[in-house]
C-alpha cells in the first residue's frame, strides 16, 4: 500500500512522515467555532467561562493559531447545542503548530488511543511535563526557538495533558516508565524540578488510569538500552509503536517489530520500581529539594 498521496511512504513497516503541505484546517475550525458561538449569542468572555478556558485561548483557537484539545471540543459542543459540527471539524484538523512534523501523525493516533505505554530515558514524558519543565527542555537544545515558536510548543504540549483525563469515555490507560536519572539531572534548576515532582505526585494521586514507574539509578540488567519507546493500542485493538531520535522520528506498524518492543516494555516494567515504590521515591526526592 502506498501513502505517497498523503506525503508519506511506508517501507518495511516504518512510516516516514514528511512536512505536510500548509492547510487551512485550523482556521476553518476556528471560523466554525466563532460562527456557532456568535449564533448562540455568547461573547468570547462568556463562552470562555462555560468551556473552562481563558478568553485568550478561545481567541487563539478561533483565529486558527492553536490546536483545540479534546476536552475543549467536547465542552464547546455541549455549550453550543451538540450539533456535532465541531467534532467533525476537529477530526479533519491536520495542522498542529508546536508539534514537530514527524510527531504529528503519532499525536493524532495518540488522541484516540485506548492504551499508551511510554519509556523515557532523556526527559520527563511530554504528557507529564509542567510548562516550566517544557520551557527548560526547549531552550536547552539548539537551535533555540523564538518567543512565538516557544509559546506554541509549550501550548501544544500542555494541550496534550487533556488526554490523561479520567472524564474521557472510556478513560484511557497510561503506563509511564521514567529513568530516575532524568529527575536527578535537575533540568531547569531546583524550582522547576520541585514543581515537576509535585506535578508527578499530583498526577499519580488524581489519575487512577495513570501508572508511573521509576527505573532506579542502579540496574545492572536493563531492557531499555536501545533508547526510548512508545506503544499505543487503537480503538480497533491494533498496536503501533513510535521511536524518536535526533531531529527525527518513526511510526512503526510492522507486527514483528512491535512484538519485540512489547517484550522489551514488559521487561522494563519488571525491572523498574513498582508504582508504590516509585511514588515513595518521588516523595523522598521532593522532600530533599
Amino acid at each position: 500500500m502506498t501513502f505517497r498521496e498523503h506525503g508519506r511512504r511506508e517501507v518495511t513497516g516504518v512510516v516516514k512522515v514528511k512536512e505536510p503541505e500548509p492547510l487551512d484546517s485550523l482556521r476553518t475550525f476556528g471560523a466554525v467555532l466563532q460562527a456557532l458561538r456568535e449564533h448562540a449569542g455568547l461573547s468570547r468572555e462568556q463562552f470562555a467561562v462555560l468551556v473552562k478556558h481563558s478568553k485568550h485561548t478561545v481567541a487563539s483557537i478561533e483565529l486558527g493559531r492553536r490546536m483545540p484539545d479534546p476536552a475543549f471540543v467536547e465542552r464547546a459542543e455541549e455549550v453550543l447545542g451538540n450539533t456535532g459540527a465541531l467534532r467533525k471539524a476537529a477530526a479533519c484538523l491536520a495542522r498542529q503548530p508546536g508539534l514537530a512534523a514527524w510527531f504529528r501523525q503519532w499525536a493524532r493516533m495518540e488522541a484516540t488511543a485506548v492504551t499508551l505505554c511510554t519509556y523515557e530515558c532523556r526527559v520527563v514524558p511530554g504528557l507529564l511535563q509542567t510548562a516550566a519543565y517544557a520551557r527548560a527542555v526547549y531552550v536547552s537544545v539548539p537551535p533555540l526557538p523564538d518567543e512565538q515558536e516557544l509559546e506554541q510548543r509549550i501550548e501544544a504540549r500542555m494541550a496534550r495533558h487533556a488526554l490523561l483525563s479520567t472524564r474521557r469515555k472510556p478513560p484511557r490507560a497510561f503506563s509511564f516508565i521514567v529513568e530516575q536519572a532524568v529527575l536527578e539531572r535537575h533540568t531547569g534548576g531546583d524550582e522547576v524540578v520541585r514543581e515537576q515532582l509535585d506535578h508527578l505526585l499530583e498526577v499519580i494521586d488524581q489519575h487512577w488510569n495513570v501508572e508511573v514507574q521509576v527505573m532506579p539509578l542502579r540496574r545492572p540488567v536493563h531492557a531499555g538500552l536501545d533508547g526510548p519507546l512508545q506503544l499505543l493500542e487503537t480503538p480497533k485493538t491494533k498496536w503501533f509503536a513510535y521511536s524518536e531520535g535526533q531531529n527525527n522520528g518513526r511510526l512503526i506498524s510492522d507486527p514483528k517489530e512491535i512484538s519485540v518492543l512489547h517484550q522489551r516494555y514488559a521487561k522494563l516494567r519488571s525491572q523498574a520500581l513498582t508504582p508504590e515504590d516509585s511514588k515513595s521515591l518521588l516523595e523522598r526526592m521532593r522532600g530533599a529539594q
